[in-house]
């Protein structure tokens, strides 16, 4: 077995052709079949079954399917630390989800470089059943997420709490209306949701990514959502989305996620720096528009 082989069945998985398999990672249909095959014969079993409708995952390529993602990580992750430059003593993966890429991630890395020149590191956006699962598998080191897995192998740890509050396009808007985007943030978030807007009904737009719903209403020029002051505050500061009055604000705790027994003195390093940029994080405060001033704006 090799990472060709598990690259190809993967792309037979998501693509439900070997022919569109074929196409996406440039090779011939052949060669497609021929590396399934080598595949099923290392492993013993049948991983696809083929019709003319294209190729459908058997129950044991069911079940090989989250392992062949966790291989293909480890794989990758392995061959990017053994080619590692000698400037370099170690190397780092962090993922988080993308709001939290939004700005933090990026100011965090930047000053965990300024710390640690002499490290790699990889950064990976995703949500939290992929960042779980690579953590689990030992393709990533880090973590940074709302919702977390609780499993025997890793440590989590509170950072600090996200304040969501109800921002929109359009102050002079009565609300709720149409125009609303249910972000699906978290359970917890949901939770708190429903207890303050027990009987609102359905959004006409439902988004999994804070980020996807300020697209949304910055396209639209319109709509509102429950967004993160703090990704959402140049967006505030330039009027172009306001705080909706007498809104509840919900707190979304962020918690980072690692191996519990890696002792490696550049993780540790990292998590260190981590937990102190969080500290920080913790002390600021974001302000919201005067509600006056709002006012003035309709």
């Amino acid at each position: 077995m090799d990472i060709d082989q598990i690259r190809t069945f993967l792309s037979v998985a998501a693509n439900g052709s070997f022919l569109e398999a074929a196409n996406r990672l440039y090779v011939t249909q052949s060669t497609v079949s021929t590396r399934i095959q080598r595949l099923e014969t290392y492993l013993g079993v049948t991983l696809f079954v083929r019709n003319r409708s294209g190729a459908t995952l058997t129950l044991p390529g069911r079940r090989f399917l989250p392992h062949a993602k966790s291989l293909l990580l480890t794989l990758e992750q392995a061959r990017h630390d053994i080619g590692l430059p000698s400037r370099f003593r170690g190397s780092i993966s962090i993922g988080a989800r993308i709001a939290l890429c939004k700005t933090l991630l990026p100011e965090w890395i930047s000053e965990i470089r300024l710390v640690m020149p002499d490290i790699s590191i990889r950064s990976d956006i995703g949500f939290e059943e992929d960042l779980m699962r690579s953590l689990v598998a030992g393709a990533l080191d880090i973590g940074l997420m709302y919702t977390p897995q609780h499993s025997p192998g890793l440590q989590i740890e509170p950072l600090f709490d996200e304040t969501l509050v109800l921002l929109t396009a359009d102050p002079s808007q009565p609300w709720p209306n149409d125009d609303y985007i249910y972000v699906d943030w978290a359970p917890g978030f949901y939770a708190q949701h429903s207890n303050s807007y027990p009987n609102l009904e359905r959004p006409a737009q439902v988004v999994n990514i804070g980020w996807m719903a300020v697209q949304l209403i910055l396209a639209q020029g319109r709509g509102s959502s429950f967004l993160p002051v703090r990704l959402a505050e140049p967006l505030l500061q330039a009027g172009k989305l306001f705080p909706v009055a007498d809104s509840p604000q919900f707190k979304l705790p962020a918690y980072m996620v690692s191996q519990r027994d890696n002792d490696s003195a550049v993780l540790q390093q990292v998590l260190e720096q981590i937990r102190a940029l969080a500290a920080l994080e913790r002390q600021k405060v974001y302000v919201l528009p005067d509600q006056s001033k709002v006012a003035d704006a309709t």
